[in-house]
């Protein structure tokens, strides 16, 4: 069993097992430290299950990060009923934060190892439902420009927006884990990126 005081599910298929535990151990020595002997051994199957679903680390990594990000598209689909592009916006850097704070572990994967690169030259976090996200994320914010001659593209506005909220929440991990000075709050964070929307999308 896996030494931790989080219990790692490890029911469901091979596939389910592996990436349970790849995000734990990940999260818990890092990536680097982490082996796909031992990946394979906690979930309770072989290395060659693991290559044979992923092809490598890397794509178990990719994989991790393609789930969490297929959750928060989920979670996007319950806020259309949210008419206005604004409102949409803020309700969505919410619910990022609620998947978040239901698992750290791939808050904190997303955050500190979303910028690791595959030997092809692929970032692993640009995967199916990550540019999904952010051409929903796009398309709000033209939405909200429909009325007026914007004085930036919706993609600057998007990418400032993300990058901000990525910066504040990834110094609060830093400082959680690390004893990184960053002192605010995450709901505070939340109120600040809020207030931006509003100024950068007035109606």
């Amino acid at each position: 069993m896996l030494a931790t005081d989080r219990k790692v599910n490890l029911e469901g298929s091979s596939r389910d097992r592996m990436v349970a535990v790849a995000k734990h151990l990940f999260s818990k020595s890092g990536y680097e430290n982490t082996t796909t002997v031992a990946i394979a051994r906690e979930a309770r199957t072989s290395e060659s299950q693991l290559v044979k679903h992923f092809g490598s680390k890397e794509g178990l990594l990719e994989a991790i990060f393609e789930d969490g990000w297929g959750r928060l598209r989920l979670q996007m689909a319950n806020l259309q009923v949210i008419t206005s592009p604004r409102e949409r916006l803020k309700a969505i850097m919410r619910s990022v934060l609620q998947v978040f704070a239901e698992d750290p572990e791939l808050r904190d994967l997303m955050l500190l190892e979303g910028r690791r690169i595959r030997r092809e030259g692929k970032m692993i976090m640009l995967t199916a439902s990550y540019i999904e996200f952010v051409g929903s994320m796009d398309s709000l914010i033209q939405s909200a420009q429909k009325d007026k001659t914007p004085e930036y593209p919706a993609q600057l506005i998007r990418s400032s927006l993300m990058g901000m909220f990525e910066g504040v929440l990834r110094d609060r991990i830093l400082q959680d884990k690390y004893g990184y000075t960053a002192g605010f709050e995450v709901s505070q964070a939340e109120k600040f990126v809020a207030e931006l929307v509003d100024r950068l999308l007035v109606n």
